[in-house]
């Protein structure tokens, strides 16, 4: 399977199964048409071109076209081995730890019920959480790197215990021969000097909320007392950016309010930011604000303009990041995630503050898709089985799409909350997807020139 396509006048060939891309010319662009599974007739390729090419342009073209297939980067088949990704070994290797279900904000498009998560307001206990760093590192098996991310509600609201279980961490991931990357993600509201050092000496990945230009941040992101929140953490951001020298990203969301959301990538960076992360809003389309099909060719030339902006930035010296830009074109993920993705219900979970775990942060409150808790005497994983086999293979939208390998099949919760199924993909989502992983390999094609 091959996709192509032409981004800024140049054509790109992708081999779907190998990864390979090409750039290529006109010629080969043209005659890819006229092979089917891999396969083309010279003759018929040369009539049918005939008015455009001249016979030895195609032959150089299918010569060269064959020479891409022989060395396996091109129409090359899938030889992922799925029962092998299927029986492998149940480890858990990253875990959204929620350390508050109670938040200081208001926004209107939370799906975690302004952070109560469909239960009562409460924070995590010391106990509960020490337990949550012992399961993780008693259940992830040979996997020396763990992932924790700290996250709410607003876990900066617990703060004192982000920092002892920080501390726990450290003093016990040696006697299991582990290494903890911590992260933490934060609306920025409770962001003080203190908590700036802190997090700057201790986190590995910091995730700061917001949505871009004023009007847009705060329609949508409010106090509890329903005042906009840019000003305030805004400048707490400015403030802690200027003092990290970690990874870190600004993340905002898009809304049906403003399609034109590359301005508010634009307005991130001219305040500073150099690594950024704006997504689409998933919800109901029952909310005004949702995204709607009508919606999908704005978003797609906005892609477009963003690109346009990043690689401006790029060739005049001040380039940003744009987390969705970002592909691996040498090496990439490993198989396993290509093919399964974050790895939600398998190798990652989210527990709350009651010790219940979930398949993921957009899980917890549903019970349906509860785990088990801390406190059972064992672990047996409940729905491990349907969410390990929820991969690209079984999922039968993937089947055909070329940015599966990408992509891995999407997101279960955002599959769920739109279709009902975790194995059919949200569509809107794979659209845009696909929109943005030609836009990434695009950019790429058109800096290496």
């Amino acid at each position: 399977m091959i996709h192509k396509y032409i981004f800024r006048d140049i054509p790109i060939v992708v081999d779907v199964n190998s990864g390979a891309v090409h750039i290529v010319d006109q010629v080969i662009y043209d005659v890819l048409d006229h092979y089917e599974d891999g396969d083309c007739s010279r003759q018929s390729v040369k009539e049918a071109l005939a008015d455009r090419y001249d016979a030895s342009d195609i032959d150089g073209a299918i010569d060269e076209i064959e020479e891409l297939k022989a060395a396996g980067m091109l129409f090359t088949s899938d030889d992922v081995p799925v029962d092998t990704i299927e029986d492998k070994e149940p480890v858990i290797k990253a875990m959204c730890l929620h350390v508050a279900h109670d938040c200081n904000m208001n926004c209107a498009y939370c799906f975690g019920d302004k952070g109560a998560f469909e239960g009562i307001r409460c924070l995590l206990s010391l106990e509960t959480g020490k337990k949550a760093l012992d399961f993780l590192m008693q259940n992830s098996g040979q996997r020396r790197n763990l992932e924790i991310d700290f996250f709410g509600g607003e876990p900066l609201m617990n703060f004192d215990v982000v920092k002892e279980l920080v501390k726990y961490g450290r003093e016990n991931e040696g006697k299991y021969g582990k290494n903890i990357r911590f992260t933490i993600t934060t609306n920025g509201i409770l962001l003080d000097d203190e908590k700036i050092e802190y997090i700057n000496e201790t986190m590995d990945n910091v995730i700061l909320s917001i949505d871009g230009r004023p009007e847009v941040n705060d329609r949508m992101r409010k106090t509890v007392n329903g005042k906009g929140t840019y000003d305030i953490i805004a400048n707490n951001y400015r403030n802690f950016v200027s003092k990290r020298e970690g990874l870190y990203y600004v993340r905002g969301t898009f809304t049906r309010h403003n399609l034109d959301f590359a301005e508010d990538v634009k307005h991130l960076v001219d305040l500073g930011f150099s690594n950024v992360s704006v997504e689409p809003v998933v919800t109901s389309l029952e909310h005004e604000y949702a995204l709607r099909d009508e919606d999908k060719d704005i978003i797609l030339k906005e892609y477009d303009r963003l690109s346009d902006m990043y690689i401006t930035n790029a060739m005049e010296g001040k380039p940003f990041d744009f987390f969705h830009f970002n592909v691996d074109l040498n090496q990439g993920p490993c198989v396993i995630k290509r093919v399964s993705g974050c790895g939600a219900g398998t190798e990652y979970v989210a527990v709350s503050p009651e010790g219940d775990i979930y398949p993921c942060h957009q899980f917890v409150g549903n019970t349906d898709y509860r785990l088990g808790n801390l406190y059972d005497e064992t672990f047996e994983n409940k729905h491990y089985d349907m969410f390990n086999r929820a991969h690209i293979y079984n999922k039968e939208a993937c089947q055909e799409c070329w940015a599966k390998f990408y992509c891995s099949g999407g997101c279960h919760a955002n599959a769920l909350n739109m279709n009902g199924d975790i194995m059919k993909p949200y569509e809107l989502g794979c659209e845009l997807e696909k929109k943005r992983v030609e836009c990434a390999i695009g950019i790429q094609a058109v800096l290496a020139e």
